[in-house]
């Protein structure tokens, strides 16, 4: 049975985390996950709910060498613990702090780091270790669930960082500002740094003088691994940034204005990368220069009826891209898109069919739709609309109703309240209705 180092870092004097400016060197991060390991509980299934970046990188491998499974569910509301409590009865949560939304046992991040040894023994992990379940939602509120083995992940984060120019002799520190409990946070922003001998920030900034804060934190060189919506935040601010080798951004496409505008105010490339919670990375492009995806060495799109699959050694069976794909010929392609049910809002997936779901179920509801408008300000949010009959509630009541089934980002900014909804006589509501209703709008 193959197996993969925990991390690639060969010394134990070099640095795998940068952590309220002090380094963390490879021998006390393995000290931490020994320590952190021995104290799980019996459960075989974590929701890692840490929100210092290294804190989540050790308990996330204290659950790998432990034979424990990674829950990274797409939302922490109640209803989603529901739904995870009904996936894995035994899981249990990990957090630096009680979290008493959270109906999970705890157990709290261990205050204190773990004492060091002369001994360096990097863990080795089978390829067919199965790691972490990522959820994203279905149509019908049920989320699905979606395993990855070890050799799964990483391969794909060599094949980024090599990809990245992050496979070099030079140590490289990560700043993320997107959350490791995704998937783009989590090969992006932990495990890359784990195999490719470079470093993670701990921090996971939001606001743009705290990114400036974050980078200026840890040394250079630095890169930072962000999202659409904090890139432009970042670029509108106005401030000063401390010195960059790269950008890095995933999520949602950049259009080339901001990705140039970004690397003049920079003055280093961006990168973007393109993906899924199924795939992982499967492409890059330098969008400053180019439209054109290219595809990561080994994987292949196969067009099956409408859809582009995804394939590669790694990519066992081929799996369907939720994205309108044109190929170009030499492992490039466009994009021209999402698929008419997917919205991704901040770099969170869910589908309108089952955000539809949620609204309808909740009580006093009589009909209800969500509507994605058309991106009518290129790079800024766009943010979902609602049409709902319910003659019995206001808005603050649904509103509060939906934030316990849904992420806030997916909340209907606006809601709109309507004596019937202009169902057809099959019963659908065509998209160009609700585009109607939207544009022909009232406030509730």
């Amino acid at each position: 049975m193959q197996a993969i180092p925990l991390l690639s870092h060969t010394h134990p004097d070099q640095t795998v985390a940068w952590r309220q400016n002090q380094s963390i060197s490879a021998r006390q991060f393995l000290a931490d996950v020994a320590q952190l390991a021995t104290r799980l509980p019996a459960g075989k299934h974590v929701l890692n709910m840490c929100s210092d970046r290294y804190h989540f990188t050790v308990g996330l491998a204290a659950a790998i060498v432990s034979g424990k499974i990674s829950l990274l569910p797409p939302a922490h509301t109640a209803e989603m613990i529901s739904q995870l409590k009904r996936y894995a009865p035994d899981v249990f949560c990990l957090c630096e702090q009680a979290q008493p939304s959270i109906a999970l046992p705890h157990i709290l991040y261990p205050t204190t780091p773990a004492p060091l040894t002369d001994a360096y023994t990097v863990p080795h992990i089978a390829c067919e270790q199965r790691v972490a379940v990522v959820f994203t939602s279905g149509s019908t509120g049920t989320p699905q669930p979606h395993p990855k083995t070890w050799g799964f992940v990483i391969n794909s984060v060599r094949a980024e960082a090599e990809r990245l120019g992050l496979m070099c002799n030079e140590k490289i520190t990560l700043i993320g500002t997107v959350p490791p409990q995704h998937m783009y946070g989590l090969e992006s922003t932990v495990l890359m740094a784990l195999h490719s001998g470079n470093a993670l920030s701990d921090q996971q900034p939001f606001y743009p003088a705290d990114i400036c804060q974050a980078i200026a934190a840890v040394p250079a060189p630095r890169v930072l691994i962000s999202s659409p919506v904090h890139l432009r935040a970042l670029l509108d601010s106005e401030l000063q940034l401390p010195p960059l080798t790269l950008l890095v951004s995933a999520t949602a496409p950049l259009s080339t204005e901001l990705a140039a505008a970004l690397e003049a105010r920079c003055q280093a490339p961006l990168l973007e990368i393109y993906g899924s919670t199924e795939t992982g990375l499967i492409a890059t492009r330098r969008t400053a220069l180019t439209a054109e995806w290219q595809l990561l060495p080994g994987i292949s799109l196969i067009a099956k009826g409408e859809q582009m699959h995804a394939s590669s050694e790694h990519i066992n069976p081929s799996i369907a891209m939720q994205d309108i794909i044109e190929p170009t010929g030499n492992s490039g392609f466009l994009l021209h898109g999402r698929t008419a049910d997917m919205v991704n809002i901040a770099g969170k997936r869910n589908s309108l069919a089952n955000l539809d779901h949620q609204l309808m179920g909740i009580p006093g509801v009589i009909d209800g739709a969500f509507y994605m408008p058309d991106e009518t300000e290129t790079d800024r949010v766009t943010r979902l609309a609602a049409f709902v009959v319910a003659p019995g509630l206001d808005a603050a009541q649904l509103l509060a109703a939906l934030r316990e089934r849904i992420d806030a980002v997916f909340l209907p900014r606006p809601l709109i309240f309507m004596d019937k909804l202009p169902r057809n006589q099959t019963g659908k509501l065509p998209r160009a209705a609700l585009q109607n209703l939207y544009l022909n709008r009232s406030a509730a």
